[in-house]
């Protein structure tokens, strides 16, 4: 929390900042605003982006399979 402010809101700097992926960043900042108490509200066909870097860190989908799922959103 304390780099997305220091970063003023910029996800890309975020993501340069703690070295981790655009998708990560928007996870982790989807975890912080679920902990305030905010539920998001998902389109009926939406997934979870922390659920497919997950898949693409394990291997379990490829990278073009990971953009075309987050693409489908």
């Amino acid at each position: 929390m304390e780099v997305f402010l220091t970063c003023r809101g910029n996800i890309k700097d975020v993501e340069k900042e703690l070295g981790i992926s655009y998708p990560t960043v928007r996870g982790k900042l989807t975890d912080i605003i679920s902990s305030l108490g905010h539920v998001e509200k998902k389109k009926k066909n939406e997934v979870d982006e922390k659920n497919v870097v997950t898949l693409l860190e394990k291997g379990e989908i490829t990278a073009e399979e990971a953009i075309k799922l987050l693409k489908e959103e």
